[in-house]
């Protein structure tokens, strides 16, 4: 799947030579899942229809501030209640991306310097999302001062440029100029796309749908489970940039998504093992599935024949996964799944301490509209300091989308913590309280006058390990700068305390 499925893009278009392969570059978009509604100047018409980028985008193309009917012909009807404004904002607010293909030197020119007579600068002026533009001009003109000029400053305001290929030209000559192919310009933003995703370099596994424990070969024993919320937690994290390992008891979800490795299981010894398989190769873990706490403890090698009223299943219980990666977390982040009836929030957190967890999602099926087989959910998190935010009834996409933050604060922490010594030295006292608290897992403890703490924050172990590697690879080089942090030293009121370093 691509990274520009479902993504919004608006398409400028103005008036070279060029322009026809923006019929191309429209298909090229839809075909890999996105959006395209285009915009032309006024010269653009001359070279490509409007009708071609409709029918192939699947929606109206504007080049005018407002639209009038085929028979209204005059400037001063233009003007009447029969014209329809296009609004130039509501078009720039729209997208997640903005494409100017071909950007003319004349367009160029233009945007550098702010210059507003069509609807396309207008939006471009107006836009909040990032903006690439595909040079399309001849050998000359490329290269001009003026247009190298244009190119910086519209560096400087934050637009990327999708640099001209080299070929014959319109004029006749061969050289730079020509408009990148359609075909490089889609892999272009693709990959500039994806090195921006919060979450690339990050490895999730992520557990989803029931399991199902066999009486005999033809029945089981499961639940209700359909795997939906774990299945978009899935994609949400893929879409983000990770690659996310997903381990799937029975469900007839699907997911579509070349960062997402499948992992099918059916039993709960089976999930254990799958995950313990990977979970020391991942950063987070997210444990949506609904694992059988029981099941058989003998299982019938043949179909059980159905001839006394009554039958009864002795039952034992299944390993406890979740708890089982608790207790072998070393630089995970570990967040859990609990679907209660009664007490929700007390044995919610009675599951965080017992399990090791830095986060729980708590369901309940008290209310409505969450649950099993429900398109929504409504879910409450808690951390393990027992912080607790409940959210309001969602659709489950929209659910696991606000566990894509959390996992995006993660990385975000890391980074942060990465210089946390600089951040407490040129701090006032409340935030040095702050990140002091941040640090411990646990609350402080003295100890022959010295501050001990058992557990620090599960993003100072990752950091740790990322410093023992940055040691391990430069310890033969003393020249060479090792960037770490330590927890601070003692100073002025500060206690004694053991230098921990990281």
């Amino acid at each position: 799947m691509s990274v520009l499925n479902g993504k919004k893009i608006l398409l400028g278009v103005s008036g070279g030579i060029a322009a026809y392969k923006t019929a191309s570059l429209v298909r090229l978009f839809i075909k890999a899942g996105a959006h395209v509604q285009v915009i032309m100047t006024p010269a653009s018409k001359d070279f490509v229809t409007p009708l071609t980028l409709a029918t192939l985008s699947k929606n109206p193309v504007y080049s005018t501030f407002y639209d009038t009917n085929d028979s209204v012909t005059s400037e001063a009807q233009h003007a009447t209640a029969e014209g329809v404004w296009n609004n130039h904002v509501e078009l720039a607010l729209w997208a997640d991306l903005m494409l100017i293909a071909p950007a003319t030197a004349n367009t160029l020119s233009k945007m550098a310097s702010g210059t507003c007579d069509n609807l396309l600068l207008a939006t471009y002026l107006s836009a909040k999302c990032p903006v690439y533009f595909a040079p399309a001009m001849d050998l000359d003109m490329y290269k001009h001062p003026s247009t190298i000029a244009n190119f910086k400053a519209l560096h400087e305001f934050g637009n990327t440029i999708i640099p001209a290929g080299s070929g014959e030209l319109a004029s006749g000559l061969s050289g730079e100029g020509r408009m990148a192919e359609p075909e490089n310009i889609v892999a272009l933003i693709e990959a500039d796309i994806t090195n921006k995703l919060p979450l690339r370099g990050k490895k999730i596994l992520v557990t989803a749908g029931p399991t199902y424990e066999a009486i005999d070969p033809v029945r089981f024993i499961g639940n209700h489970s359909s795997g939906k919320m774990g299945y978009d937690i899935a994609l949400c994290a893929a879409q983000l940039g990770a690659s996310v390992v997903l381990v799937s008891g029975p469900s007839h979800c699907k997911v579509n998504h070349s960062g997402i490795q499948l992992v099918a299981v059916v039993a709960a010894q089976e999930m254990y093992e799958a995950c313990h398989t990977y979970y020391s190769q991942v950063d987070v873990a997210i444990a949506a599935a609904a694992v059988a706490d029981y099941k058989p403890k003998t299982v019938a090698s043949q179909k059980i024949k159905k001839s006394d009223a009554e039958f009864s299943i002795e039952l034992e219980k299944t390993k406890d996964i979740l708890a089982s990666l608790g207790a072998a977390k070393k630089n995970q982040f570990l967040i859990g799944f609990a679907l209660e009836t009664e007490n929700e929030i007390e044995n919610a957190k009675l599951k965080i301490q017992k399990k090791n967890l830095d986060l729980i999602v708590l369901n309940s099926l008290q209310d409505e509209g969450a649950g099993f087989r429900k398109e929504t959910n409504k879910v409450t998190f808690i951390d393990k300091n027992f912080n607790i935010e409940p959210m309001e009834l969602k659709s489950k996409e929209a659910s696991s989308e606000d566990n894509k933050k959390l996992v995006e604060l993660y990385k975000i922490a890391t980074e942060k913590f990465i210089d946390i010594d600089n951040q407490y030295n040129n701090s006032n006292l409340e935030h040095k309280r702050r990140i002091v608290g941040s640090i411990f897992g646990k609350n402080l403890q003295f100890e022959n006058k010295k501050v001990r703490t058992a557990n620090l924050n599960p993003i100072l172990n990752e950091i740790a390990s990322i410093n023992k590697g940055l040691r391990d690879k430069t310890k033969k080089d003393l020249t060479k700068k090792i960037v770490k942090s330590s927890m601070v030293t003692a100073a002025g009121f500060e206690p004694a305390t053991l230098r921990a370093e990281i």
